[in-house]
């Protein structure tokens, strides 16, 4: 059973990827003129979100940079500690909902400095894989339609975020303990 499972994850790409075209090859749809359009709306989705990256990622390095995040995490800690919370992962509940590469690097440096099987470790990889770039995800896809009113997705955004973040360290701390 194993072998068969193997065998079939490592074709799947491929036979997805030469499935597409045939099949629409055989329904006469135009294949590579498709492709080309499509190409040509992504690229004119991309120069129209621009504008939106600059200013989110403008608004990440001033955060981080002006030391606000340093004093946000400082000013929870005690409470959060309390909660079970371990303070190393803080900062990752505040930049996660930003930045999917600045809240790797700082996963990353966290299993570097604690192991990966240590339980922040298990903790921060957690949360990176049970929340979202919830900021990013509404600068680039409302900025791509043009939504300009986005209060509601970002308050069910945020709260599913914290929600992911606490139920992260909950498992955690159910699954692994004090590992």
């Amino acid at each position: 059973m194993s072998a068969f499972l193997q065998a079939v994850s490592i074709w799947t790409i491929p036979a997805l990827i030469a499935f597409i075209p045939l099949y629409a090859a055989f329904r006469r749809v135009p294949v590579y003129e498709s492709f080309v359009d499509g190409a040509k709306d992504g690229f004119q989705t991309a120069v129209a979100i621009i504008p939106h990256l600059v200013g989110m990622m403008t608004a990440i390095s001033m955060f981080r940079a002006s030391g606000a995040m340093d004093v946000l995490t400082g000013a929870v800690r005690p409470l959060m500690e309390r909660l079970g919370v371990p303070g190393e992962v803080l900062p990752l509940a505040l930049l996660r909902p930003l930045t999917g590469s600045g809240s790797l690097a700082y996963v990353t440096d966290l299993i570097r400095e604690h192991g990966p099987d240590s339980l922040i470790g298990r903790i921060a990889a957690t949360i990176q894989g049970s929340t979202d770039t919830t900021l990013y995800v509404l600068t680039v896809y409302f900025g791509a339609v043009g939504i300009r009113r986005a209060r509601y997705a970002l308050k069910v955004g945020l709260f599913s975020d914290l929600v992911g973040f606490f139920a992260a360290v909950a498992a955690c701390r159910w699954l692994f303990g004090a590992v």
